[in-house]
This record gives C-alpha cells, structure tokens and sequence, in this order.
C-alpha cells in the first residue's frame, strides 16, 4: 500500500470515527416498568435519539429500589426510568440523585413532579388501585362482588382474595400507603389483620393478583386497572372495581444517579421522558399519564380514573416505608408467595 493509500484510508477512518463514538454512548437503564413494555419504550426512544442505546436492567419495584440502595457507593446505573416515585423519594434522600430540570417539564402536571428546584425526579404516569373480581368463580361460591376495601375483610370472602406483597411490588405498597393515608395508621392496620384472614397469598408482582383473577386462581384480586382491562380485553370473566373509598396510587418516575459518567446521554433521556411522544406512549399501558390532555380513555375503565386517586403525600409514604414494611412483614410475610 503506497502512502497516498494510507492517506486515504486514515482520512475515511477519521472521518467515521466520530459517528461510531456517538453511536456507541450506552446508558444502563434501571426500571420495574411491565416487562412487556420495554421493547416498545426502548425502540421509541431510540428512534428520536439513533445515537443513544438503552441497556435495561429489570426487576420489580422493591427488588429495584433495594438494588439501587445496594449500590448507592458503587452506582451501576445511569438512568432510573420507571421507578416508583417514592423509591426514588429515597434514593433522593442518600444523595444518590443528580437534580435536573428537563426541557418541557413545566408542560406536567405538578404532582407528577418533584416539588424541589430542579427536581430530582419526573413522574411518567400513575397505577391505581382497583379489584379484579372473577364474575364467573364468584358466582359459583355464591359471593357479592365487593364494592369497598371494608368489603374485603367479610367472612365470605375467606381464602378468595390475593394481594401483592408490599416489601417487594408497588402495587402493594400503594395499598398500604393509601390504606394509611385515608385512615390513619391504627385503623389502617386494624383493616389489614382483617383483610390477612381473607388472604390466600400475598404475590410479589402488582399485575399478578389480577391476572390470577382473570384465570379463576383466585375470585378476587387486589391490583391496579391497567391488567383489569387487558385482561376484560382478552375474555376474562372480570370486573374492575374501584373501591368506595378512594384508591391509592403511585407515579412511575424518572431520575438521572448521580455520579453518571454519561451525564449528556442521561439529560437527553429525560428530557425525552417528560415529551407529549413519551406520554401518548406510557397511556399504551398506563390509563392516566402526567402530560394533561395526553391519555385517551382505554377500554373497560372509566373516564374520570383521576378523580377516584386519593391526595397522595409521597413524602410521608417515602419516609415512613421502611417502618411499615417491616411491621407488615412481621404481621403477614408467612403467607408471601416463594421468591422465583
């Protein structure tokens, strides 16, 4: 190869370089978003950003909210998207979170947004706390659906209802958390030593109790109203029940960790996560999103979804977890379901 090859081929090299470099910025991603999802979200978001790939790490909310606190003097992640927002309460207390305003972020509603300036975390869109009950098992036992969480504690439904462990799903710890905030703690655990006689088992997934209803596994099952409707949508013999008295819920959010060497790329992510395009996205799966006037009415739920969420106090859930946790897994973990 004569030197005005070389030249040649040292200037194509140069000149590809860069487009590789940027090509090649990786961000771990660390989510409890519903595992059949991530393709959708990961695509999406590549597609306005071709320079920026996502590498997932998935497991449920308490899983990841432990992991992330595992490693808080070793950070392995550069992004949360799709974490609990009182998990990420917490890591924002360790210092773990890197505070950012994103572009677009006044465009949210405001409880879907850290109340600090700049925020350390956004929320994406929120899970609500409703029943699934099988019409068709319920029926054959001879039971009334129940039309409140008070109703749950009723000696007919002995055995028949199915909830998801707090320590380890959202789902569950939102019930708790709002059982708490609607009553106060003395009656709120008053209702749950009722409500554990009626358990059959305690899951560690917040979509499970539902789809376990939708399956005849259980009449009843305390989960939140996204599954209730794709699981009504495929056959299941189901109503969703929201109950009388309100029901807790949970945002999913987004954070930058601090410490990211990647800070630019992680921006970019969150910026893009508060987006009208990221919210019509998160209402694929989610009946209510922080971007008003985005959602659009899904199947089998009702329109006014939002007027049924309590006021939620994420603060005081966030600070207040670890003690109740450990009271509930005191009172009630021997009937938790074996960890896969």
């Amino acid at each position: 190869m004569n030197r005005r090859m070389l030249f040649v081929l040292a200037g194509a090299v140069s000149a590809v370089l860069p487009a590789i470099a940027a090509a090649e910025t990786q961000l771990t991603v660390y989510t409890a978003v519903e595992a059949v999802d991530l393709d959708r979200y990961k695509a999406t978001f590549e597609k306005a950003h071709p320079d920026i790939k996502i590498n997932w790490v998935r497991d449920s909310t308490g899983v990841m909210t432990a992991k992330l606190l595992a490693e808080k003097d070793n950070p392995q992640a550069d992004v949360v998207w799709g974490l609990a927002a009182t998990s990420l309460l917490l890591l924002k207390t360790e210092g773990m979170l890197e505070p950012y305003q994103p572009k677009g972020v006044e465009a949210l509603d405001p409880k879907f947004v850290d109340k600090d300036t700049p925020p350390s975390w956004v929320g994406m869109d929120a899970y609500v706390a409703a029943l699934c009950y099988n019409t068709v098992e319920g029926e054959k036992l001879g039971l009334t659906p129940p039309t409140s969480w008070k109703d749950l504690t009723k000696p007919e439904y002995r055995g028949h209802v199915v909830m998801p462990n707090p320590a380890s799903s959202g789902t569950g710890f939102l019930d708790v958390s709002g059982w708490m905030q609607m009553w106060g703690e003395e009656k709120a655990w008053d209702f749950m030593d009722k409500l554990h006689q009626n358990i059959s088992a305690y899951t560690h997934s917040g979509s499970k109790p539902c789809k376990m209803a939708g399956a005849g596994e259980a009449v009843i099952g305390v989960s939140f109203e996204f599954p209730g409707a794709k699981a009504k949508s495929a056959g299941a013999p189901i109503d969703i029940i929201f109950p009388a008295e309100g029901s807790g819920w949970e945002a999913e959010a987004t954070a930058i960790i601090a410490g990211t060497a990647n800070l630019e790329a992680a921006k970019t992510l969150v910026d893009w996560s508060v987006t009208k395009e990221a919210n019509e996205m998160y209402n694929a799966g989610y009946a209510v999103v922080a971007y008003p006037g985005v959602a659009k009415q899904v199947e089998h739920l009702p329109d006014d979804i939002a007027s049924r969420m309590i006021v939620n106090d994420f603060e005081w859930a966030a600070n207040n977890r670890a003690e109740i946790l450990k009271e509930w897994q005191k009172r009630y973990d021997a009937k938790s379901e074996p960890k896969s």
